[in-house]
């Protein structure tokens, strides 16, 4: 059983903050002293192209870091606790002032056929980070179609070495920034950007599409963006 706690900085509209590369040393060292932590993404933009989708610019940074156990987590997220450096505009600079928001889910992942990461010439694999901010017409009927058909197709994809369905749960924090109720996060991971390109023209993609014109109903539709990965484990 794995948690994730996903923290999601997005630029303002009309604006364009990004990562002073300064800061990773220090999130890196952050990221692998956190107690109960299992592993930590560090998501960066990363550029690919869909054939249906074009939500605008990636976020300058989001994390998803993993807990075995829910009381980890919060523990990692309560007041004065190791992420407390992340808050304000100190440390990350002016990605530290963007639209902040924070979220726990119950992390599922599903089978590939081969999970081998062979990266690309920048050296990070690409992950396609999905939310559907909800709400659905009735949750229960929404998961049960989407978890028993879409990650079925996506193993489909030419080149996948990765595929994860979070699912919201409740949690207890005491980190400033607002809470997303996002109904469901997505993370499907490539060995590229170009990989995830590729992947996103391949007659796959129409499967996946058809899929979602029978997706239960739901609103707020969906958002879809390429990531550069970086993977920290703990100290």
């Amino acid at each position: 059983m794995s948690f994730a706690y996903f923290l999601s900085f997005e630029n303002h509209p009309g604006e364009s903050r990004s990562l002073p590369s300064a800061a990773l040393p220090a999130l890196r060292k952050i990221l692998a002293a956190i107690n109960g932590l299992e592993r930590a993404l560090i998501f960066t933009p990363e550029t690919a192209r869909d054939q249906f989708n074009d939500d605008g610019a990636s976020p300058p940074l989001s994390l998803q870091l993993y807990f075995a156990e829910l009381s980890a987590l919060e523990a990692a997220v309560a007041a004065g606790g190791p992420l407390q450096p992340l808050v304000g505009a100190g440390l990350l600079g002016a990605v530290g002032e963007a639209a902040i928001t924070q979220q726990v889910f119950y992390v599922r992942p599903f089978p590939v056929d081969d999970p081998v990461v062979r990266p690309g010439a920048s050296g990070l694999p690409c992950s396609y980070v999905v939310h559907y901010p909800g709400p659905a017409a009735d949750i229960n009927e929404w998961l049960t179609h989407y978890i028993a058909n879409h990650p079925q197709i996506m193993r489909k994809f030419p080149g996948i070495r990765a595929i994860e369905i979070l699912s919201r749960v409740d949690w207890c924090g005491d980190l400033p920034w607002p809470r997303a109720n996002h109904i469901q996060r997505n993370r499907v991971m490539f060995d590229s950007a170009e990989a995830l390109t590729a992947a996103l023209q391949s007659p796959v993609r129409l499967e996946m599409r058809a899929d979602f014109a029978a997706f239960p109903p739901h609103e707020g539709g969906n958002f879809h963006y390429p990531m550069a990965t970086e993977e920290v484990l703990p100290a």
